[in-house]
């Protein structure tokens, strides 16, 4: 169980990256009251979560209504998030995100449910690295558990680095900020490839 929860927390973190975002959270929220941080931050994660539970336990029969295989998804998934860490490697996911977080936000005043929510959070990569997190446990309801505990914690630390997101950026410096992302991007890159090997292995077998 311990396996399986590091794991599906890994992969997770790296993908919904609490850190890279901060930066989108605190532009998004800057010159507001610590009060309405405070609400978007716990607005938007609660929101995100139900999103990434919903997918992690319902994705797959849903899924199965349009005739797509959880293998086929994994290659997919395997690859777009090969995408995403390229993206981090090369300093160009956040510059994007933090794009259209602030044409969004030139409309909406509450950006709890879009573009905090979805797709920051609850994104393509996160959905997919939930559901095969949920299928890779099976029917084992312990493993299950742990995957939902994993997310649980990811969503923990994402509210409270949203909240400290000025004071904790300030302390990181964009220096560190710049070697975090890069990293979180590599190691991203090695999931996303052992997605699709995974995938390709269990179409030809």
């Amino acid at each position: 169980m311990y396996e399986i929860f590091v794991s599906a927390f890994i992969a997770l973190f790296v993908i919904i990256d609490p850190v890279g975002v901060a930066p989108v959270f605190a532009g998004l929220t800057q010159g507001t009251t610590a009060k309405h941080q405070r609400l978007m931050a716990v607005k938007g994660v609660f929101i995100g979560t139900l999103i990434l539970v919903f997918f992690a336990f319902m994705g797959k029969p849903f899924l199965g209504a349009l005739g797509i295989s959880m293998d086929a998804l994994r290659i997919a998934g395997g690859l777009m998030l090969f995408i995403i860490a390229l993206e981090m490697v090369f300093e160009k996911r956040a510059a994007r995100k933090q794009h259209a977080a602030e044409i969004m936000d030139e409309h909406f005043e509450d950006i709890s449910v879009f573009p905090i929510a979805m797709p920051i959070l609850a994104g393509p990569g996160a959905i997919t690295t939930i559901m095969l997190a949920v299928a890779d446990a099976g029917s084992d309801t312990t493993a299950q558990l742990a995957v939902t505990a994993a997310l649980g914690a990811v969503m923990l630390i994402c509210v409270v680095v949203f909240i400290a997101a000025g004071p904790v950026m300030k302390l990181m410096g964009p220096t560190v900020n710049a070697v975090l992302t890069r990293l979180l991007g590599v190691i991203l890159a090695a999931l996303a490839t052992q997605f699709v090997l995974d995938g390709l292995r269990n179409s030809f077998t």
